[in-house]
């Protein structure tokens, strides 16, 4: 009997032209009903590409692009006017180039924090490492990151990663912590600079640092547990007792036996 135009195949029914059964999945179910739903999942085929953690990256990228640059703020070395100069390829690979490209993988991972974050920041820090390559070419003044145009920047990089705090809230102390730093030190960074107060600028250079160290415990902490089989190294203060004891497995790696590169997490 022939179908009905504009009805769907049946599953396994042939394509028009004789191209073999179509590879579209079970159509969802119709009802509300518990049971149908539960009979579609078991149909159901997910497919799956494990990847390293891109956070690690990621953290590793912010914190020494971060602590550079805040360093350099709180006062600690050099001027705030020739040695972001001077910072700012390696700001732009570190901080850009890297935390984006973790950014990216965090999509493919399905991590909304991270792929918000890391691609927020990356996309920052390679705005900022151009900014300065232009003022040393001379097509911005020496004064560019401390105008009013550039303080409001930070108010909005303040609002973006209070909200990804608060959504790092929900896995371990240790994300949320580097977060609740950044956004507090990007707010310092806002009022120093619409206020032109300096000794605001220098309190906010400080909060980011010590952002910047917890983005380095954070990012420790996440390779070494992914190095030891998932068993945890230095706790990242999650909400189970249990998942911050040093030695306890907290995953498994997903992975098959054989020696191959790319069967078997690691190299």
């Amino acid at each position: 009997m022939a179908e009905h135009q504009g009805q769907e195949p049946r599953p396994g029914a042939s394509t028009p032209g004789g191209q073999g059964p179509t590879s579209e999945a079970p159509p969802g179910p119709t009802t509300n009903d518990a049971a149908e739903y539960e009979a579609w999942l078991a149909r159901s085929r997910v497919m799956l590409t494990p990847i390293a953690a891109p956070s690690i990256l990621g953290l590793f990228g912010y914190a020494t692009a971060t602590f550079m640059v805040a360093s350099n703020l709180a006062g600690w070395w050099g001027d705030k006017i020739i040695s972001p100069i001077i910072l700012a390829p390696l700001v732009i690979f570190f901080g850009g180039v890297a935390q984006l490209a973790a950014g990216m993988w965090a999509y493919r991972a399905r991590d909304a924090v991270a792929t918000a974050m890391h691609g927020t920041w990356g996309a920052f820090w390679l705005a900022w490492g151009v900014m300065q390559l232009m003022v040393a070419g001379g097509l911005l003044p020496l004064d560019t990151t401390l105008t009013e145009a550039f303080g409001f920047w930070w108010i909005g990089l303040s609002l973006t990663t209070l909200f990804g705090a608060l959504g790092a809230l929900g896995r371990n102390l240790g994300m949320f912590l580097t977060l609740a730093l950044l956004a507090a030190g990007s707010a310092l960074q806002a009022a120093g600079i619409l206020a032109t107060t300096s000794s605001v600028i220098t309190a906010g250079g400080w909060v980011l640092v010590a952002s910047s160290a917890a983005a380095f415990y954070t990012a420790g902490a996440m390779m070494l547990e992914e190095s030891f089989g998932g068993r945890v190294i230095l706790p990242l203060g999650r909400w189970s007792l249990r998942g911050n004891l040093p030695g306890h497995r907290m995953t498994r790696p997903f992975e098959y036996a054989a020696g191959m590169p790319g069967l078997r997490a690691g190299q």
